[in-house]
């Protein structure tokens, strides 16, 4: 990318908000959200069904969001379970929200009750967490009596072991939950796209203000502060991860942000992990060269085999291909590479990072499962390039949607012209 005339990086917005959103309602209309919401409910409800199950306990602030479209501190509660949802197969939802926080969900019409939580976690509860647990097991108790036909099956997706234990007591059965709502999280409806279209349009004006303040002379974390002051600024709502590295800090890869100071004619690798508006995830990523010198051809030939295997998988992706035959036609990593080989070759995408993982062939008898694509997949694209040892690394990643055709480029930020040559 040409960034000789983005130099507002390290001022203030490079527009106004409301000139923002007019830009991006020009270019795809908002989402429905009544219908967005209808959508994700049924979705939930068709699984709960498929496995004979009462109903589903919620304590995943992801999840919470993905069923009722309710939020509320949702990094705090990921690891305080203080905030909970009951979903009936065929009967109510009803939201068990922090105190004092009932109205937080005026208007959602998918949510038919707003009730306190019984929080039982020890720091909220101390010496009274059996007698709280077992008020909130019973609570429980009630509603799949009243509204399970006789089931007493639930799905939870992550609960305490007191807390299982006490709903077991209380004649609950508890069902791992997680499969049950990655799979209603799989297809995307048309309001889902919309939703993630904004939100990567977030991430892609903060990675342009970004990649111009990449320069020497400027930390890691103040460079990193950048994509959450825009993301907040539009709308957005958190980022995952810190995944931004400079100079020998990009290989290996999943060093987080630090104090370091960029130096000159290094790469700036980083990984968004961006939860946006609407609270979906833009999740791709780029490298930056700082210049002012021409990058090296190390630099260079990296950036290719990055930008190659990314190209590559892309092309190879279509409904129906199975998860493993994917894999073993997959762009192949170099062998001085792959000690360095990323995670994955690509994972599934929505609300947050999702099923399916696809491993390397490499991986694939340890930590490869099969399945088919199909047409309303969302899908990041992965690729690391590091020689084992070397003194850096290129981390590339592209957002697609699996079409009845082929696949849809979700994402358009463009790489970095300086690393690779505008004859490729």
């Amino acid at each position: 990318m040409d960034r000789s005339d983005n130099g507002q990086a390290g001022g203030g917005l490079p527009i106004e908000p409301t000139e923002f959103s007019a830009a991006m309602n020009n270019a795809f209309p908002p989402p429905d959200m009544a219908r967005l919401r209808a959508w994700r409910l049924a979705r939930v409800r068709e699984q709960l069904r498929k496995r004979d199950l009462a109903g589903c306990l919620l304590f995943d602030p992801v999840n919470i969001r993905y069923a009722t479209d309710s939020r509320n501190m949702a990094v705090w509660t990921l690891h305080y379970r203080c905030r909970y949802c009951f979903i009936a197969t065929d009967g109510p939802v009803i939201l068990f929200d922090f105190h004092g926080c009932e109205h937080l969900s005026d208007g959602i019409e998918t949510i038919d009750e707003v009730r306190p939580a019984i929080s039982f976690l020890y720091f909220l509860s101390g010496d009274r967490s059996d007698e709280r647990v077992n008020r909130f097991a019973e609570e429980i108790a009630d509603l799949v009596r009243a509204h399970g036909g006789g089931n007493r099956r639930i799905a939870v997706d992550s609960i305490e072991p007191m807390a299982a234990a006490a709903l077991a007591a209380a004649g609950v059965e508890v069902i791992d939950g997680q499969e049950t709502l990655d799979q209603a999280r799989l297809i995307k409806s048309e309001d889902e796209v919309l939703c993630m279209r904004a939100a990567i349009a977030v991430a892609e004006e903060g990675l342009a203000r970004l990649g111009a303040a990449a320069e020497a002379g400027v930390t890691e974390n103040a460079l990193w502060s950048i994509l959450h002051q825009v993301n907040i600024a539009r709308g957005g709502e958190w980022i995952a991860t810190r995944l931004l590295s400079s100079g020998p800090r990009t290989n290996p890869w999943f060093q987080e942000s630090s104090d370091r100071v960029i130096g000159r004619g290094e790469l700036v690798g980083l990984d968004t992990d961006m939860v946006g508006p609407y609270g979906y995830w833009a999740d791709l990523s780029r490298t930056f060269h700082t210049g002012p010198s021409r990058p090296t051809d190390e630099q260079r030939r990296l950036y290719r085999l990055a930008y190659e295997q990314v190209q590559t998988n892309m092309a190879l992706l279509k409904p129906g291909m199975g998860f493993r035959e994917f894999a073993e036609k997959a762009w192949q990593i170099p062998d001085s590479c792959l000690a360095n080989r990323y995670s994955c070759i690509l994972h599934g995408v929505g609300v947050a990072d999702e099923y399916p993982v696809i491993a390397y062939k490499e991986d694939f008898a340890e930590s490869g499962y099969d399945g088919v694509f199909e047409p309303g997949m969302a899908i990041c694209v992965e690729s690391y390039i590091g020689e084992d040892g070397g003194a850096e690394g290129i981390k590339l990643e592209e957002q697609v949607l699996i079409t009845e055709d082929g696949i849809e480029l979700l994402t358009s930020f463009p790489f970095d012209d300086r690393l690779l040559p505008g004859e490729v």
